[in-house]
């Protein structure tokens, strides 16, 4: 069995962070076969893995949780429990999960929440453009120059935005596709262009829809939108480097 360095395992069944691992190991408190781990070092996972001297069960390859919720207005995608409205303790899911990427405080729609911590890097990787679709209400009437100036780039952020697919829908309503995830980038988009975003809503990441899913409430991904993703995501980067996407 192949090797990986402890943090990106325990990271990868969902136990902690790279990051919170590392700190973990300069405190003593990972125990690898009786041994005191270091930092670097390399496990199959075939070892006795504890922290705090509690056993690290191995999971199986595809036992792992990855739930699709619609996150309402108010809600921030975080794991912090000093913010009071934080995603993890609003939804209460009996075991760890973490959200893969960010949906703005204001908006509202799908996002992802997993325990894999594989699927997050893959997914996260900015190099990696995978599409996030949003169907957006602005205070204004759009017109034909809004649009294709949102499909061709608009310069936020010391960049210009990669070009991406915009319809119209209604009158002050417009569908996006983006590959790129720049902090609060529809809003910054559309503010570059004297617009004022009034509602948000994501409707899709990648291959898996919000379709029904109720305001508040979460669903199980479906077998058939998980061998799908993993299909998509099979060839991503999961490696550290390159920028991690802040959602829109």
């Amino acid at each position: 069995m192949d090797e990986v360095r402890i943090n990106k395992y325990l990271s990868e069944n969902g136990i902690c962070s790279r990051r919170e691992a590392d700190k973990l190991i300069e405190e003593g408190k990972i125990l690898v076969n009786g041994i005191p781990a270091v930092t670097g070092m390399k496990v199959t996972g075939d070892e006795e893995i504890r922290i705090n001297n509690k056993l690290i069960e191995k999971k199986q390859t595809n036992d792992y949780v990855l739930i699709a919720f619609n996150k309402p207005q108010g809600i921030v995608c975080t794991c912090a429990k000093n913010d009071k409205d934080n995603i993890v303790d609003y939804i209460n899911y009996p075991t760890r999960i973490y959200p893969i990427g960010r949906l703005d405080k204001n908006s509202e729609g799908l996002i992802l929440l997993t325990d894999n911590g594989d699927i997050v890097n893959k997914m996260m990787r900015a190099a990696n453009a995978h599409e996030k679709e949003y169907v957006v209400t602005v205070n204004t009437d759009i017109t034909e120059e809004f649009l294709e100036k949102m499909r061709n780039g608009v310069p936020i952020l010391d960049t210009v935005t990669r070009k991406c697919i915009v319809e119209k829908l209604a009158k002050r309503r417009f569908r996006i596709i983006l590959t790129q995830g720049l902090n609060r980038q529809i809003r910054r988009m559309c503010e570059a262009l004297g617009v004022r975003v009034m509602h948000l809503k994501r409707v899709r990441v990648m291959n898996i829809n919000l379709g029904d899913l109720k305001l508040g409430e979460y669903r199980d991904v479906t077998r058939k939108e998980r061998e799908e993703l993993e299909e998509l995501i099979k060839n991503s980067k999961n490696t550290p480097g390159g920028n991690i996407k802040a959602d829109e």
